[in-house]
C-alpha cells in the first residue's frame, strides 16, 4: 500500500526496484506558530509529507480529501475538537493510526482517547524529538503488524452463539451485529487464540499497548469489560480472571 514498483531491464532480465512512498502526516493544530514548527520539523527531520491543518473541520476535510498514513490531532480546538475529530475519522478509516496531543492530564481524559481508538496520546508541553520518536514506533508497530497479520493469517473465529470476523470487527449472533474499536478486536482476538486457556495480563498489554503500565492496565479493564457485554447474549460464554494470572474466554 505504501510502495510502489518500478520494473526496468538490463539485457533481457528484468528487474523491479521497490520505490517507498513517503508517509503522509494529517496535523491538525490550532497553534499556528506551533503547528508550522511541528511541520517543518517533521518534514525536515522525519521526511514526512504533512498536512498541516488549523481546526477540526478543516481536517475532516483534508482527511476525506486525502489519504493519511498517520493522523496527530490537538485535542482541544475550534470548531470541532480533537475527539469529535478522531470519532468522525474512526468512521471513515478503522484502522489508521491516530495520536491525540493535548495540554490535558486527566486519567478521563486519556482514557477517553484510547475508548476513541486512538493509538498513542502525548501530553503538552511535549519535547518535539519524542512526538517524533513516537511516530516512527508507530509506523514500526503498523509495519510489524501487517507483517504479523499474514503469517498469523487466522481472522475468523467462532464463540458460542457468535461468530467473530477479526478483519471487518464485527461479532455477529444471528440477526444482531456489533462493531467493535480496534483495541477491542485486538483484543478479543487474541482470547480467541487462546480459547479456554489463560491470555496473560502483560501478554495482553504488551501485544496491543506496548506497555504493560499502570494505565494501560485500566484501559484494558474497561475493554473487557464491554467484550463481556457484547457477549452475554450466550450463557456458555464467559470471560473470566484468573488472579495474578490474567485473563480467560470460557466457551462451554
Amino acid at each position: 500500500m505504501h510502495s510502489h514498483n518500478q520494473t526496468f531491464t538490463i539485457g533481457n532480465i528484468s528487474y523491479v526496484n521497490k520505490i517507498k512512498k513517503m508517509k503522509k502526516i494529517l496535523l491538525v493544530e490550532d497553534d499556528p506558530n506551533l503547528g508550522l514548527l511541528l511541520q517543518d520539523y517533521l518534514q525536515l527531520k522525519g521526511k514526512f509529507d504533512v498536512v498541516l491543518c488549523t481546526d477540526g473541520e478543516e481536517g475532516l476535510r483534508a482527511f476525506n480529501k486525502q489519504s493519511f498514513d498517520l493522523c496527530i490531532l490537538d485535542v482541544m480546538m475550534p470548531k470541532k475538537d480533537g475527539f469529535t475529530l478522531g470519532k468522525d475519522i474512526r468512521k471513515i478509516n478503522a484502522q489508521v493510526p491516530i495520536i491525540f496531543a493535548t495540554a490535558k492530564t486527566m486519567l478521563e481524559d486519556k482514557s477517553a482517547a484510547y475508548d476513541l481508538g486512538g493509538d498513542d496520546y502525548i501530553t503538552k508541553p511535549f519535547r518535539i524529538e519524542e512526538l517524533l520518536l513516537r511516530i516512527n514506533a508507530m509506523f514500526k508497530r503498523v509495519s510489524n503488524k501487517i507483517e504479523g497479520a499474514e503469517e498469523a493469517a487466522e481472522t475468523q473465529f467462532t464463540i458460542g452463539d457468535y461468530t467473530f470476523d477479526y478483519t471487518t470487527q464485527i461479532i455477529t449472533n444471528g440477526d444482531q451485529q456489533q462493531k467493535l474499536s480496534t483495541k477491542e478486536a485486538e483484543l478479543l482476538r487474541l482470547l480467541c487464540l487462546k480459547k479456554n486457556t489463560v491470555l496473560t495480563r502483560e501478554e495482553a498489554l504488551l501485544s496491543i499497548w506496548h506497555d504493560d503500565n499502570y494505565f494501560n492496565g485500566r484501559s484494558m479493564d474497561v475493554f473487557l469489560s464491554k467484550l463481556r457485554k457484547y457477549l452475554k447474549g450466550d450463557p456458555k460464554v464467559e470471560i473470566i480472571n484468573v488472579h495474578g494470572k490474567g485473563y480467560k474466554l470460557l466457551v462451554s
